[in-house]
């Protein structure tokens, strides 16, 4: 049956995938409290409801960074992606450029960024990290530019990782032969994943960092590597350096308070992702709609606000907008459809944001999306 709602494509992800694997795109940090909120606090945003306006003709189109899109929605970067589905990344990508939305690849895909770009028609975003091997991120950069990629988002809030304690089974970072048996173990509870991705899916590579750790490197190598190369010493003159060897528009994503998006104004960037990082980084740190509108004042017009967090719906991604983001990324919302029915599930998750749009802006007496921004929140007493 195909899902009515993206929460049916959550426990479609749930039934198809090894349970490490759906833990690791599920959970959030310590006991997840700002997971929740993301959720809890942006359903509870309020909306104004207008009637006896024309609202026959709807237009979700928006400009981002110069580029025109069909929605205001984006597939933001998930980590390991690929493993969600068979080449997970090149399916997702050919299903959001279908939709006519931007997709961005993780540093930390499982398809490398040159597979990407060759089914690519046309330029998709690149999501960094700021590793502490700077020549790395050189090249990174420079692969980026040759793949094509027109957008960097730049991921600032992981100096170091969340602590993430979601438990039962393996997990997905265990190191060594017992981490590796534990994950061949839950796979074989899910054949049709093993059969997908596992014996059909290869090359098996470890994607864009897959030359840095060598051919016989396992998930539990991958995993440490990037404990390994986060850098905590990374600060606001960092910037100069990404600005150096990127010409494109930069968007740095991890900002939660409004003080850092003015520091972000000063640097020069083009944007900024208000996020949390799903929960998955401080807990107890304010969900995304808590944190969005004091940073669209903070900032007025002199960048673009995207946001991303407890999005689980296309009336989500107009509360979002009502709150003052200029456009929403998705995460976990498109790693659950890529999973449950790889490229066509995300194909489809993408339709029914779109009609919940069109639905809820009818519905709230406005057409665009620029008029969600200026008018759709209601004034809570």
């Amino acid at each position: 049956m195909v899902p009515a709602s993206l929460e049916g494509y959550r426990e479609l992800a749930r039934r198809r995938l090894p349970r490490f694997l759906f833990n690791y795109i599920e959970g959030g940090s310590f006991a997840g409290a700002t997971l929740a909120r993301n959720v809890d606090d942006l359903r509870d945003v309020t909306l104004r409801q207008r009637v006896l306006r024309d609202v026959s003709s709807v237009d979700l189109s928006v400009r981002l960074f110069g580029e025109d899109f069909a929605l205001p929605v984006g597939l933001g970067p998930v980590g390991l992606a690929g493993m969600c589905a068979r080449r997970g990344e090149v399916q997702a990508l050919r299903a959001a450029q279908a939709a006519g939305v931007p997709f961005c690849l993780s540093t930390v895909s499982l398809c490398p960024l040159e597979e990407v770009a060759r089914a690519a028609g046309r330029p998709f975003w690149f999501q960094l990290y700021m590793a502490r091997d700077r020549a790395f991120v050189r090249d990174m950069l420079a692969r980026a530019d040759a793949a094509g990629c027109s957008v960097l988002l730049l991921t600032v809030d992981l100096a170091v990782p969340g602590v993430r304690n979601r438990t039962g089974g393996a997990s997905l970072g265990t190191p060594g032969i017992g981490g590796d048996l534990a994950r061949v173990a839950e796979a074989m509870l899910r054949p049709g994943w093993a059969v997908d991705v596992g014996l059909r899916g290869g090359p098996h590579g470890l994607g864009n960092i897959a030359s840095t750790l060598g051919p016989k490197a396992s998930l539990g190598d991958f995993m440490g590597w990037i404990r390994r190369n986060f850098d905590p010493a990374v600060t606001w003159s960092d910037i100069d350096f990404i600005r150096a060897h990127w010409k494109g528009p930069v968007v740095l994503k991890g900002i939660l308070d409004a003080d850092d998006a003015r520091e972000a104004v000063k640097a020069g960037v083009d944007g900024i992702v208000v996020s949390n990082h799903g929960g998955r980084q401080l807990d107890g740190a304010p969900s995304t709609a808590r944190a969005l509108p004091a940073i669209v004042e903070a900032v007025g017009s002199q960048i673009m606000v995207l946001a991303d967090g407890g999005v689980r719906s296309g009336l989500d991604v107009v509360r979002m907008l009502a709150l003052g983001a200029h456009g929403v990324l998705l995460g976990r919302a498109w790693a659950y459809a890529l999973a449950g029915d790889g490229g066509p599930g995300v194909a489809h998750a993408l339709s029914i944001i779109e009609n919940e749009m069109r639905t809820a802006m009818a519905l709230m007496g406005v057409t665009h999306v620029e008029q969600v921004r200026q008018e759709g929140r209601a004034v809570e007493s």
